[in-house]
């Protein structure tokens, strides 16, 4: 096949790819033309070669990062070869065809409920007080400070305003003090999970859980086999800046069905009138951050989203990974 041809076959599996899977598109569209000055590091090998070209920019053309493409194009590789034919309607969707491995895991950390129910971010103990007296399941302790006292002060004070009631505590980051003072786990971001000792929170006992945002972000995260996962930002937030675009309602329905086996957790801009929407895609919890603190009265808006949305979680029931992913 001469040059002008193979272009002319990858374009066709690219628009294929792009337009039967228009609902995935995040921000504006790309052309074919704009999507081809980066080709994946490692071309799949034959006998779909080609194919997987038109997949990795029909990718790029809805919006999909490299990292992420390339990740999509990979599965999708081997779900041609488990099937012996490429389907260009059939998005990835096997847990092992994304290079994850079976459970159970020597690295995993202790698990924790499949439903979380809502998760709720906060910026300090008082309100991590209210929020558990209120019966929020699930809180997050997100304390912003460089001041190490006062740190370890924040989160004495957080584990202690948990205890005889049913709420979850996970520390945002701060995993010395959480270890130290005996919360229930810890939240790290992508760029914290590098440099965090993992192994020493794990054999603390305590619960991780990573945020992610797409493909890629996910599948390292499960490299570290997690309690839990963040999927997002579904929506714009203006609470953290973000090196990706919002991934959307339609993505989080992807990851959902290619996650189903972690405790999930949706994140990102979700506001109340959002939230019902979000929690039929599957996940079991849903963060929210300003539609708590900025309500008229937190607590009833709280146990109002609990009780609309059916996000109230199932503490005794711990989550249980397959056997095979």
């Amino acid at each position: 096949m001469n040059s002008t041809a193979l272009l002319h076959s990858i374009s066709e599996i690219a628009h294929a790819v792009s337009n039967h899977h228009a609902n995935l598109l995040v921000g504006e569209p790309q052309d074919f033309a704009q999507c081809t000055d980066v080709l994946p590091t490692e071309l799949p090998k034959k006998p779909f070669a080609i194919e997987m070209q038109g997949v990795f920019i029909g990718c790029k053309m809805l919006g999909f990062v490299d990292l992420d493409a390339q990740c999509i194009m990979q599965a999708w590789e081997k779900q041609c070869i488990r099937s012996g034919l490429f389907e260009v309607t059939r998005w990835p969707s096997i847990a092992s065809d994304f290079g994850m491995s079976a459970y159970p895991r020597e690295n995993a950390f202790a698990p924790c409920p499949q439903h979380l129910g809502l998760y709720v971010v906060l910026p300090n103990a008082n309100w991590v007080a209210r929020m558990a007296k209120a019966g929020v399941p699930t809180i997050q302790l997100r304390y912003k400070s460089e001041d190490k006292v006062a740190i370890a002060k924040e989160v004495s004070a957080a584990v202690e305003a948990v205890q005889g009631t049913n709420a979850l505590l996970f520390i945002n980051d701060h995993w010395e003090e959480a270890i130290a003072k005996g919360a229930y786990g810890v939240h790290l971001g992508q760029e914290d999970i590098q440099d965090a000792p993992l192994e020493k929170i794990r054999a603390a006992g305590l619960r991780l859980g990573i945020s992610t945002h797409g493909y890629a972000e996910m599948l390292l995260a499960d490299r570290h086999s997690p309690s839990y996962m963040a999927l997002g930002a579904v929506f714009p937030t203006t609470l953290k800046r973000m090196a990706t675009a919002p991934q959307g309602m339609e993505r989080l329905k992807r990851y959902v069905q290619l996650m189903h086996h972690y405790p999930l957790v949706a994140i990102g801009g979700i506001d109340l009138d959002r939230l019902p929407a979000v929690v039929q895609t599957g996940v079991g919890s849903v963060a929210v951050v300003r539609a708590i603190t900025e309500a008229a009265n937190p607590e009833d808006t709280a146990s109002l989203d609990r009780k609309s949305t059916r996000l109230n979680s199932s503490h005794s029931s711990v989550s249980r990974m397959p056997s095979s992913a």
